[in-house]
């Protein structure tokens, strides 16, 4: 890709070669698991109104390391080649990082949803999946989109439905898509599971004492002060996960600007409060910046971006204060901005497994897809009963009661969204500390991203060598 203006991808293969130096596979596997396996291009026309549009869309698988190959779709006018190509390999790597075994894959539709009706956009959804079926780019066992930027649980469920119909009596095709609605195959936790893992990632992060120290900040997220750039489905669920905890939201950043408030900000009330006024700026009690991203260079001690990418670069990362920066978002620090920081001795946590949330809960969407049964049926009476009659034993043993309330809360048993809260944290909890043991296991290492990198590399290296493509 051309580096003369910012290439996202040019700067996830700079990242990628900065780690790879610190690994012990030979130049040709490095290569191989670098670079994008397969890129389809497409140009489709679509009615809209009594014009003829000709849509510019894109589908990139980067590994096929293990199968099937996942990704969201994104429905932006900003969307290209390089963003695609770069988006798919953060897949791969976060895959990697978490052990949620797919290959990287993204998508794109390079238009602005805004300015089409939801019948036009239902066309166009349509016609996409129509053309990545045509050419096999997409199936439960072949690729598997899901949401992002743009995109939501309506257009998974287009999705779902026009493959169905080119692929009748496909027993699984409920897994060639995650993201889903409930009613349609999706699984509970789907929706705030990106803001989640970030808040589980950066919560055991703050829970490791000599991390901490380095930074100057206690153990712990209470009350440490937050900054959320973003104010969609990753930042919201982010910002309240920490508030939920005790943490302080002293700043939220959007497009049109960005509030500010040293006693902390309510979540919901700025988020109700820009749905009325169709802005965050004027919430009351709080101090308006007009431009938004002096937000991020306020006093806090953890800075998430959750918005898009290149939003901290070599130009404005001197001027960030943060302690520690949590990438929700993919890609919103420039190398240059990260040499800055390691240098002045901030932690920064990197997207490619901070933001891995989203693609761990869909690997759990897909499983139940292909299991054909949802989370908790089997065990959940089970479990309710074993509790009871426990409690019924400590009750005669003891010759006490326990209250009405507190049995309640002994005897329930795990629904679907308990369980998925629950693989979720186990997840991101064993990723944060297989990335900061690989740190810590060389010196020379220079910072956390490098670390999830070398991580990321050793297990698609590993699965590539075991597969024999490499003698």
């Amino acid at each position: 890709m051309s580096n003369t203006n910012y290439s996202f991808f040019g700067a996830v293969e700079r990242s990628f070669d900065k780690a790879a130096k610190f690994t012990k596979w030979d130049e040709g596997i490095l290569e191989q698991i670098k670079a994008c396996n397969a890129v389809y291009r497409m140009n489709f026309p679509v009615k809209i109104g009594d014009k003829i549009e000709v849509i510019k869309a894109y589908r990139v698988q980067h590994s096929h390391h293990k199968s099937p190959c996942k990704g969201g779709i994104r429905f932006s006018k900003a969307v290209n080649l390089d963003e695609v190509m770069a988006l798919a390999a953060l897949m791969t790597y976060k895959c990697a990082i978490v052990n949620v075994p797919f290959g990287g894959a993204k998508g794109g539709i390079s238009i602005d949803p805004k300015q089409y009706t939801p019948y036009q956009l239902e066309n166009i959804t349509r016609r996409y999946t129509s053309e990545l079926t045509k050419k096999n780019f997409i199936g439960p066992g072949i690729d598997v989109p899901a949401p992002d930027y743009g995109t939501g649980e309506r257009e998974m469920a287009w999705i779902l439905d026009t493959y169905t119909q080119l692929k009748p009596g496909e027993i699984d095709a409920a897994g060639c898509v995650t993201g889903k609605p409930i009613t349609q195959g999706g699984v509970w936790g789907r929706r705030e599971a990106t803001g989640l893992g970030v808040f589980y990632g950066l919560r055991a992060v703050c829970k490791m004492p000599e991390v901490m120290t380095k930074v100057g900040l206690t153990t712990g997220v209470g009350g440490k002060k937050v900054i959320v750039q973003g104010l969609g489905n990753v930042g919201y669920h982010s910002a309240k996960f920490f508030q939920n905890a005790g943490s302080r939201i002293v700043a939220l950043a959007e497009y049109e600007g960005a509030i500010w408030s040293n006693d902390g900000l309510d979540v919901d009330a700025v988020f109700n409060h820009r749905k009325a006024t169709g802005s965050i700026l004027n919430f009351p009690g709080a101090t308006n910046f007009e431009n938004s991203a002096d937000a991020l260079e306020m006093e806090c001690d953890i800075l998430i971006p959750a918005a898009l990418e290149n939003v901290i670069d070599g130009e404005n990362a001197a001027r960030v204060k943060a302690k520690i920066i949590g990438e929700a978002a993919n890609g919103p620090l420039t190398p240059e901005a990260d040499e800055i920081f390691a240098q002045r001795g901030i932690l920064v946590v990197p997207d490619m497994y901070l933001n891995a949330g989203g693609v761990t809960v869909s690997y759990f969407e897909w499983l139940k897809n292909l299991s054909h049964v949802r989370y908790g049926r089997m065990e959940k009476r089970f479990e309710e009963t074993q509790n009871a009659n426990m409690i019924k034993k400590v009750e005669e043993l003891t010759g006490k009661t326990i209250s009405e309330q507190d049995k309640s809360k002994i005897v329930h048993g795990p629904d679907e969204i308990d369980l998925v809260y629950s693989g979720l944290e186990e997840t991101m909890i064993n990723a944060t500390h297989e990335v900061m043991d690989a740190w810590k296991a060389n010196s020379e290492i220079p910072d956390m991203r490098t670390a999830a990198y070398v991580v990321a590399i050793n297990k698609v290296g590993v699965a590539y060598a075991e597969l024999g493509i490499f003698p």
